[in-house]
């Protein structure tokens, strides 16, 4: 079969690769049917986050048709069912996946003692993402090997376009935990940084979720036209001074709720040194991540206020303001996304028609045209906010 496959640091190729196979009696193969890059993958093509090899499949956002199932499925798949494939691997049985923890199940990391090491403990395989994750194929391919597949599913009708489900994989759950642990009230303040696809999810779903106001920030015009048609207000950050626009817009208080869609590679300007001494630092190993937005969050924040962080971060960080953090009573809620535990009530959402979630989509392309658009969507060119594969 055809997949994007990692070579190195910005080496993504699409090669011929053995067609996946069942492995284990819980396993299931699904032709895919449309798959999507997504920022985060991003961090990997610039080799930021360790634990890839040469010959790893790359991708998590991914949905298909099943076409083989093993015999430990127990019935709760068949062939023929579609399926949108959460990037988060689950057992469905362990302490963490009953409580709803499904991106720290205890069970599916089969390379747990790597991530031990890194983390302290391990957290649930991962599709297409580092050796710290599992190492286990991704889903930019043809065919895709779901292991635990008779919890690692999400079923989905027929008669809606793939575009209008794919992102429950990843982006669409992962911008609402981001609003739904910031716990909004009518009377809140949303502030979230990056306007990539997480972070318009986010947007939608702080809207949805009854935000007074969400003001949403980044430097791309496609991007901050696309938060604006969603109803948000927005902040220039490259002619706009951050910190002044928030004073104003809450009334010298702040932001209740912060929300970070940026992560471990925030921009970096001449007029913001920090970013600079950031990006000199991750170039000679002392830093792994540039953390501008996390300290501006935590600069603006109002006293008491929660900051939500999907944004992905690998490592280390450094010159975090902590003194103001404690002294501000401020909360901290972070944590890969734990997709199943809101699919259900997305695809409701979806169905009724409450949000149509392609909105992000920008680029739809064959799937060997995906090493170009890995360049695209970095270099932000032909105004790419979001990329679609077909295989």
């Amino acid at each position: 079969m055809k997949a994007l496959v990692w070579h190195g640091k910005e080496d993504i190729r699409c090669d011929t690769v053995t067609d996946p196979e069942i492995q284990d009696p819980r396993d299931a193969i699904i032709k895919v049917t449309s798959c999507a890059i997504c920022g985060s993958d991003l961090h990997l093509f610039h080799n930021y986050i360790p634990g890839m090899m040469p010959g790893d499949i790359m991708g998590h956002e991914t949905m298909g048709e099943v076409v083989e199932v093993g015999s430990g499925v127990d019935g709760k798949l068949k062939k023929g069912d579609r399926i949108v494939v959460p990037f988060t691997i689950i057992c469905g049985e362990c302490d963490q996946c009953k409580r709803g923890n499904f991106s720290v199940c205890e069970t599916t990391n089969r390379k747990r003692h790597l991530a031990d090491k890194v983390f302290g403990h391990s957290t649930a395989g991962l599709f297409g993402y580092t050796h710290l994750t599992g190492g286990y194929p991704g889903g930019q391919a043809e065919y895709l090997r779901v292991p635990f597949a008779d919890a690692t599913h999400i079923k989905v009708p027929a008669g809606i376009p793939d575009e209008q489900l794919l992102f429950l994989s990843d982006i669409f759950p992962t911008g609402w935990q981001a609003a739904a642990q910031c716990d909004i009230v009518p009377t809140d303040t949303v502030a979230i940084w990056g306007c990539g696809p997480v972070g318009q999810m986010a947007i939608r779903s702080a809207i949805l979720l009854g935000a007074n106001q969400v003001v949403a920030i980044d430097c791309l015009p496609e991007r901050l036209s696309m938060a604006e048609a969603a109803g948000a207000t927005t902040i220039n950050f490259e002619t706009e001074s951050v910190l002044e626009r928030l004073q104003e817009l809450t009334d010298g208080k702040g932001p209740e709720k912060c929300i970070d869609c940026v992560g471990m590679e925030s921009h970096v300007m001449a007029t913001l040194p920090d970013t600079v001494l950031d990006r000199a630092k991750q170039m000679v190993m002392l830093e792994s991540d540039r953390p501008h937005v996390l300290r501006e969050m935590i600069y603006v924040c109002r006293p008491g206020g929660i900051i939500s962080v999907p944004g992905v971060y690998s490592g280390f960080s450094d010159k975090l303001p902590m003194g103001a953090f404690m002294n501000k009573g401020l909360t901290m809620r972070t944590g890969q996304t734990h997709v199943n535990r809101w699919t259900d009530d997305l695809l409701r959402r979806i169905e009724e028609g409450e949000i149509d979630p392609s909105f992000v989509i920008t680029h739809t392309v064959p799937l060997n045209q995906g090493p170009e658009m890995y360049q695209v969507f970095r270099d932000k060119r032909d105004s790419c906010v979001k990329v679609v594969l077909k295989p």
